[in-house]
């Protein structure tokens, strides 16, 4: 098993969340976080005074994964948050060792 964590442009979650259902990925994780990568921010003009915005919203999606489903998830995700500009997102992949549905005591592949 693993799990996909995704880190996007805010207005693309929509799309994300379509696309991924599309393909029969039911349970997912959000999160609004903020960070930056290469863009290192950007400067704003308010009220006539520059300032600068070091870290931009962004959202975290989570997703387990059985192997099998791990190649079309991150082919999906891809496609469907990529604007083709800078600040698209990244996409990591870890290994999960072990899942247990709490409300069952399913473990493993079941518990996804």
């Amino acid at each position: 098993m693993k799990m996909i964590t995704a880190i996007i442009k805010p207005f693309k979650l929509d799309d994300v969340r379509n696309a991924l259902g599309d393909i029969g990925i039911d349970g997912m994780t959000i999160t609004e976080v903020k960070g930056f990568g290469r863009q290192k921010g950007h400067t704003e003009l308010y009220r006539g005074a520059e300032y600068v915005v070091d870290f931009l919203p962004k959202t975290k999606i989570e997703v387990a994964v059985n192997e099998d489903q791990l190649d079309l998830v991150i082919e999906t995700v891809q496609q469907a948050a990529s604007t083709g500009k800078i600040g698209d997102g990244k996409i990591f992949v870890t290994a999960l060792e072990q899942v247990v549905r709490i409300r069952t005591g399913e473990t493993g592949k079941d518990a996804v």
